[in-house]
């Protein structure tokens, strides 16, 4: 009679290690050295006084959005300068990417909802007149995107690194630019008060350059590179907006309308974003398409 099978509970669950994993790491890089991992873990400082459970959550969420911001400007920042270089294939990947870190960061605040007024309240005194406002690579992701505004390269005269990236940010073409630069070297119909525009201002929306987008979606398979761009740039706003959606909702839900912690209204100043655009024609042409 054969022996009963070892039930699950006694089963052990051990994995042994191949013989040729690495060991030894006193001459050799690890996986720590190179992620700086010493440094990147000892980042997080709370300063809630007695301690408070929640504030590591608050700091870490903060933290590695302003991480995936780092990449998201990398990658717009590749994506323009291919555009201006007239590839545009590569130049869609980026986008394709950044459309995954936008989704990313978005889904972020699902972990922070989990905070709840009460658990907050016992926070936020500490954070004193630090606010998510004074994100300079947010900023940065908007200037990049084509929302201009010299006012906010003024919040960070404290911080010469940040402000120079702004300032710089401010005078170059934005990637919308790079994109209606790109059409225009194409053959399509480009106002030249579009090209010619001063790129340190908000993008203004221009309407004989709706009648270009027009001709592109009534005949996407003889315009596809360009139609598949256009499309691309409207999930990177669309995707934008639903961040901007997502942090409203969780402001309002954790501080109802408490003014913010860095002089803003709060939730107010947050629902003003909302009517921000970067792509105006990409919008406006959808009331065109099919008559």
């Amino acid at each position: 009679m054969s022996e009963p099978s070892q039930p699950d509970s006694d089963r052990r669950a051990v994995r042994a290690l191949e013989d040729g994993v690495q060991r030894d790491f006193t001459q050799a890089m690890s996986y720590g050295d190179y992620l700086d991992l010493d440094t990147l873990l000892a980042a997080q400082h709370p300063r809630s006084e007695p301690p408070q459970h929640d504030e590591l959550l608050f700091i870490v969420q903060h933290q590695t959005s302003e991480l995936w911001l780092k990449l998201m400007i990398h990658e717009l920042r590749s994506a323009r300068t291919l555009l201006a270089g007239d590839d545009l294939a590569p130049a869609l990947k980026r986008l394709a990417r950044v459309k995954h870190i936008q989704n990313t960061l978005t889904q972020q605040w699902d972990v922070l909802a989990t905070l709840t007024p009460s658990e907050y309240a016992l926070i936020r005194p500490f954070l004193a007149s630090s606010s998510g406002f004074q994100s300079y690579q947010y900023r940065a992701v908007e200037f990049l995107l084509g929302n201009k505004n010299a006012d906010m390269v003024k919040v960070f005269d404290h911080d010469p690194t940040a402000r120079a990236m702004l300032a710089e940010l401010l005078t170059e073409p934005s990637l919308y630019d790079e994109f209606l630069r790109y059409l225009a070297r194409r053959g399509y119909a480009v106002p030249a008060a579009v090209l010619e525009r001063d790129v340190t201002q908000p993008y203004r929306e221009n309407d004989a350059l709706v009648d270009t987008i027009a001709a592109v979606y009534a005949a996407p398979d003889e315009h596809w590179g360009v139609y598949e761009t256009c499309e691309e740039l409207v999930d990177v706003e669309d995707n934008f907006q639903q961040w901007r959606f997502r942090h409203l909702q969780v402001v309002t839900r954790t501080i109802g309308h408490k003014m913010g912690t860095g002089g803003s209204s709060g939730v107010d100043f947050l629902r003003r974003a909302l009517d921000l655009t970067f792509f105006p024609e990409l919008y406006t042409v959808r009331t065109r398409v099919g008559g």
